[in-house]
């Protein structure tokens, strides 16, 4: 089977809860589609993920996985000239720059942001021409193009305050291919396997509920931002480790289907949760979700019971 059509058949699974996980994977997952590679291979990682008290963790490729992988280098840009000056500089030198932008002048967020409100996210930039002021960006699932007001907007916003952070890509090394990539993210997942929280997280966020609901009831305006640091960050990031596991059964490794059917239950159990929490809010009567939160324990133990084991 080529790796094209495994792409294709894993691709389903990373596109169903939650079309948009969060915007750094998500300009990667685009990019790295875009340049021919399989970016299911690189998520491993997934399994690392914690409960950090006020928020699930907010999941990212680690760039020594893009390297090994992929051989891509990804690394801080300290900005202190203008930054659409450092972009330019980085592209026309063939490389890829990751910014934190504002979303208000992002032409592809009509639906959500775009002249409606400010909000940061993570575009990367591949073509740049600052005398006509245009630029083209991979953002969430596609790529795109803006010029003109959306242009100058973007980098007057960025020049008003503190620097943002961006990151250049370079393409560096050939890409691994065939069996020498599943062997790669089998190398990869035993390492994050043995990097993962020594308790379950969504046990110890069960433990928290009570009081986030208690805070969320009393600050319903900050719903939205609550549900994508929690519910959508804990989701997406099992419905990725699902696409991967589904990647890695492709490939022909063997005894898995336990990690992906748990992966992408706690996936749709989190979007079940968030649905809880926006009635919990809005009727403000505490609901302590003791179904979906015991179907999700009973799910992460037996995806890592699942992965330790053939992986372990």
């Amino acid at each position: 089977m080529s790796d094209v059509a495994e792409a294709q058949i894993v691709a389903p699974a990373v596109e169903c809860d939650w079309p948009v996980t969060n915007c750094y994977i998500d300009a990667w997952l685009s990019i790295l589609r875009a340049w021919g590679m399989q970016p299911l291979a690189a998520l491993g990682m997934t399994v690392t993920q914690d409960y950090e008290g006020d928020q699930f963790t907010f999941f990212k490729f680690l760039h020594e996985d893009l390297e090994r992988m992929f051989g891509v280098v990804a690394g801080e840009l300290s900005i202190w000239l203008p930054l659409q000056d450092h972009i330019q500089e980085q592209v026309q030198r063939g490389h890829l720059v990751l910014a934190e932008v504002d979303g208000y002048f992002l032409p592809d967020t009509r639906a959500t942001s775009y002249r409606t409100q400010h909000i940061k996210t993570t575009i990367g930039v591949d073509r740049m021409e600052c005398s006509a002021g245009w630029l083209s960006y991979f953002h969430n699932d596609g790529h795109y193009e803006l010029s003109g007001e959306d242009y100058a907007g973007l980098f007057d916003k960025a020049a008003a305050g503190l620097p943002p952070y961006v990151e250049f890509v370079k393409r560096r090394w050939t890409p691994l291919q065939g069996p020498a990539l599943t062997e790669a993210a089998i190398e990869l997942m035993r390492r994050h396997l043995h990097r993962r929280p020594e308790e379950s997280p969504v046990r110890r966020y069960r433990a928290d509920f009570a009081g986030r609901m208690d805070w969320l009831m009393a600050h319903p305006a900050m719903f939205h931002e609550y549900a994508f640091n929690s519910f959508r960050q804990l989701g997406a990031n099992h419905q990725l480790l699902a696409g991967h596991v589904a990647w890695l059964r492709a490939r022909g490794i063997g005894g898995v289907d336990a990690a992906h059917d748990a992966a992408a239950a706690i996936s749709s159990a989190a979007k079940a949760m968030q649905f809880k929490a926006a009635r919990i809010v809005s009727k403000r009567r505490f609901d302590p979700c003791t179904a979906l939160f015991d179907a999700m324990e009973q799910s992460y133990a037996a995806a890592m019971q699942c992965l330790d084991r053939v992986f372990g």
